[in-house]
């Protein structure tokens, strides 16, 4: 006969409250799944190209610099398709011939921009795939971001997380204090 003691019992009640917690706690932690990649090594714009070609619904993209060929192609085919695309990005960037190009080439395509009026820089390397996926990191939409800058873009595929960024872009849309239509000089 076995005797076990109402501590013990206690004690093993315990320990298996701590694991499923900590099951929890871990299963929350990696349930939504985010890659990381890495300039040059891991060429991360085409990541985010392949997130364009994916999309359904909508694009919006944040960023401070925008001038590879390869992402506004990307989201003019996007726009084409029907794809709901928006960027914002910064007023300074655009005294860059390069920038000035592609958006240009954005607007041509359909694709309203907007920039910031404020003084500081906007920025915000993001950009929010039809509420399921949203990127961060410090690369801007550049060649030299893609093939030799070090930098870094992860790829979060989370409900809530994409839908706080998703809230936090289109508050950014619509502050016109903050924010206005890029018209072409």
């Amino acid at each position: 006969m076995i005797r076990v003691s109402l501590s013990a019992i206690r004690v093993a009640g315990f320990l298996l409250g701590c694991t499923v917690v900590v099951q929890s706690l871990l299963a929350s932690d990696t349930g939504a799944a985010t890659e990381v990649w890495y300039a040059p090594e891991d060429r991360p714009l085409e990541r985010v190209v392949r997130l364009y070609d994916h999309a359904t619904r909508y694009i919006f993209v944040a960023v401070y610099g925008l001038t590879s060929p390869v992402a506004v192609k990307a989201l003019a085919d996007a726009k084409k398709r029907g794809v709901d695309v928006r960027v914002i990005t910064d007023r300074e960037r655009m005294h860059d011939p390069k920038q000035q190009t592609a958006v240009a080439a954005l607007r041509h395509a359909g694709v309203p921009v907007r920039v910031n009026r404020h003084d500081s820089l906007m920025h915000l390397k993001q950009v929010v795939v039809d509420d399921e996926v949203n990127t961060t990191g410090s690369m801007n939409q550049t060649t030299s971001g893609n093939q030799y800058n070090d930098e870094r873009l992860d790829v979060i595929r989370d409900h809530a997380v994409t839908v706080k960024a998703r809230d936090k872009f289109l508050a950014m849309w619509k502050d016109n204090e903050r924010f206005q239509l890029w018209q072409e000089q």
